[in-house]
């Protein structure tokens, strides 16, 4: 495949921005405008079309991510959306604890602080300078009651057995959840290996797809677990039947979806996963280390440099810092020139994608070079 058929970007640029928001493939580009004139002309007069689309995201979703039914699957807005229903979901008691770990981004750790208006604390396992594993497990006690970790590091890129952890969650009896946003698209990912109880995971990232429409998974024998706190037509059993009075709420995840649905969203997340399932995650993932290791290489060449995330991390992103020059005005600048990258974790991250290789990674490390030499 012609992966550059699909990123027509500008050549002026070199995007290693995908940890924060990725560009779209052009079949999304093409979905949303086929979408958007279809509306103009017709309206919704294909409307059935659209829920087969929807449809065709939901088994897609479940694909990416191994689940056994599209009724696991909820299409919720937004990571943060995700981790709230869980949250605000769940009885807790006075004295229950929540683990984290120190290197979380905020969304993974402001939604669990909130509950100590319940009298529930948060535990924070230092995975910076400890075994990720271990450090949880030393933080684990009697009132753990749940464990929420990235499966990705948003800034260091560090990454935690999901299927030891899932086996430790397990023999203690603690409920799992993983913020996947920063390995979905990118990464395999199968629950028959993490043995998760939620996935939650915004599509704006690695998944190539557009902000406002996420993936939450819940296991299925914890679907009636969660409170309901949103109300509305669309999360009932029999939604469209507006004749009758009587309602119940949905045996599915659906029941998280309580209003009109997201459909410009749908469509173009479907056209984005369609391009991940057909090249593969395992080629995708191969081919991103690939890049990802050759741009270690190159960091570690120049001597003005310093590698922040750990080179024998597998993952996409790479954090590094200029040695005695201000990381935040350095990327400022490179942003300027036309290198799409992120100031995170106290340094500046680049994070290419599979379709990327060692040309952008050259023309990055050149605009590196002028800009901390000029």
């Amino acid at each position: 495949m012609d992966f550059q058929k699909e990123f027509p970007q500008n050549n002026e640029i070199v995007y290693f921005n995908h940890a924060a928001v990725a560009p779209w493939p052009k079949r999304t580009q093409q979905a949303v405008t086929e979408f958007a004139q279809e509306n103009t002309f017709f309206g919704a007069t294909h409307y059935p079309n659209w829920l087969q689309t929807e449809h065709n995201l939901r088994v897609q979703l479940k694909d990416l991510i191994g689940a056994t039914s599209t009724d696991e699957i909820a299409l919720l807005k937004s990571t943060s959306e995700g981790l709230s229903v869980i949250a605000y979901g769940l009885d807790w008691s006075d004295g229950d604890e929540i683990i984290i770990s120190n290197e979380e981004f905020p969304s993974n750790r402001i939604v669990w602080e909130s509950l100590a208006q319940f009298g529930v604390s948060v535990r924070v396992a230092n995975i910076t300078e400890h075994d990720p594993i271990k450090a949880i497990q030393s933080q684990i006690t009697d009132n753990t009651k749940l464990i929420s970790i990235s499966s990705v590091q948003y800034a260091s890129g560090r990454t935690t057995d999901l299927s030891s952890l899932s086996k430790l969650a397990k023999q203690h009896g603690v409920l799992l959840c993983v913020d996947a946003i920063q390995s979905l698209g990118v990464k395999p990912f199968s629950l028959t290996e993490i043995d998760a109880d939620f996935v939650v995971a915004d599509g704006h990232k690695w998944m190539l797809g557009p902000e406002g429409l996420a993936l939450f998974y819940c296991k299925q024998e914890l679907l009636n677990r969660l409170k309901i706190h949103q109300y509305g037509w669309h999360m009932i059993e029999n939604a469209g039947d507006y004749t009758t009075n009587e309602w119940s709420i949905a045996k599915t995840a659906k029941r998280f979806e309580c209003g009109s649905p997201n459909m410009l969203g749908t469509h173009a997340l479907n056209a984005s996963l369609s391009l991940i399932h057909e090249v593969g995650l395992t080629t995708i993932e191969s081919l991103t280390l690939k890049t990802t290791n050759y741009l270690r290489e190159r960091i570690q060449e120049n001597n003005k440099l310093e590698l922040i995330t750990d080179i024998n991390q597998p993952t996409a992103i790479t954090t590094f810092s200029i040695i005695d020059q201000d990381d935040a005005s350095i990327q400022k600048q490179l942003m300027k020139k036309g290198l799409i990258c992120a100031y995170r974790g106290g340094g500046i991250r680049f994070s290419p994608h599979f379709y990327q290789g060692k040309k952008e990674v050259d023309k990055a490390m050149a605009i590196v070079a002028d800009t901390i030499e000029g």
